[in-house]
């Protein structure tokens, strides 16, 4: 529910209201506003009616939140929620690029792409030291030592970084080396993973599963912020239709319903969404045209020889080139690159 108080109402009047939601054993919400305060409360909305706050002097009103997904809804938090990655401010001004390799191969190959995607203007880093791949033959990456050269690279160009994040039983480790977690499409209902890391305090970036629906996503979300980590990305990244031109449909149509919806800040993915490294930069354009609050782009010093995703994956070169052909588009979006 959400309990808007009436203007003249004070910070001890919502902490008797809180006191008393609490009582229940509701989990109860404040949030301030500049013109009066809205409160909030998560729970069974028919113990919340006994305590009849419509009828308080100084509750204006009570509202039920219809949505499943209450913590991530524009309903109960209406303003923009700003995630930073490091001192990366991500879901304001500035449209944050997130570039990388999909996967980390070595420490001359990830001192050499992070140097390249930092001189053409990214403002984070990202590689996988995990990798949950389709086939068990595949590059699986290189673990923890995957996670040191990623942490000396950020380190070296000043860059914050992100890595995937695939059990639960990694995210104390994971969380030692980076500045983000990243949730990969096929653990977006990993729901023990996403509760430790709603234990956790440093930003998650959550990908969209595959097969999943926007509420499938939101409710993914929902999971982390209720444990009390409110530091969420959400990632779109394509889902598979019956289409086989590209390797996934990247779904544009899904970012202004997300920020119409919710209030964290969502990113784009148009390297695993066309899955074909020519189509990343107009799709990279289109996201910022839509809304987007960012990208993550996969970027190789070598693609052809890249053990994961090098036919998705950009060249130096070709990242730089999109980092100049992006402003406009962050412009006239209203955003600063």
């Amino acid at each position: 529910m959400i309990i808007i108080l009436k203007p003249k109402a004070t910070k001890q009047d919502a902490d008797e209201i809180i006191a008393r939601i609490a009582d229940l054993g509701l989990k109860p919400l404040y949030m301030p506003g500049t013109e009066r305060t809205v409160l909030g409360a998560i729970g069974d909305e028919r113990v919340l009616a006994g305590l009849h706050l419509e009828s308080h002097p100084l509750v204006e009103r009570v509202t039920p939140i219809l949505t499943p997904y209450k913590m991530v809804s524009r309903d109960i938090h209406p303003e923009n929620t700003v995630v930073k990655i490091g001192r990366v401010p991500i879901g304001g001004k500035l449209f944050v690029v997130i570039a990388g390799p999909c996967a980390i191969e070595s420490h001359d190959q990830m001192t050499a792409t992070a140097r390249a995607v930092k001189d053409a203007g990214a403002h984070c880093l990202r590689g996988g030291a995990f990798k949950p791949r389709s086939s068990p033959y595949s590059f699986q990456g290189l673990g923890i030592k995957g996670l040191r050269i990623l942490q000396e690279a950020g380190r070296k160009t000043g860059l914050s970084t992100t890595t995937e994040v695939v059990e639960a039983g990694d995210v104390p480790t994971v969380e030692r080396f980076a500045d983000a977690f990243q949730v990969g499409a096929r653990n977006m209902q990993n729901f023990r993973l996403l509760t430790k890391l709603g234990r956790c305090r440093k930003p998650v970036i959550l990908k969209r599963g595959m097969a999943a629906t926007v509420e499938d996503l939101l409710l993914a979300a929902e999971y982390i912020v209720s444990e009390g980590n409110p530091n969420v990305i959400l990632c779109e990244r394509g889902i598979r239709t019956f289409e086989t031109a590209t390797r996934n449909t990247l779904d544009l149509n899904a970012i202004p319903f997300l920020k119409q919806t919710s209030h964290l800040p969502v990113i784009v993915d148009p390297s695993h969404g066309t899955g074909i490294r020519d189509f990343v930069t107009p799709m990279a354009k289109a996201a910022a045209a839509c809304g987007a609050d960012g990208l993550l782009i996969e970027v190789h010093n070598n693609p052809k020889e890249a053990l994961s995703d090098g036919q998705q994956s950009l060249y130096p070169e070709q990242f730089a080139r999109l980092m100049k052909e992006l402003r406009p588009f962050a412009k006239a979006a209203g955003r600063e690159l």
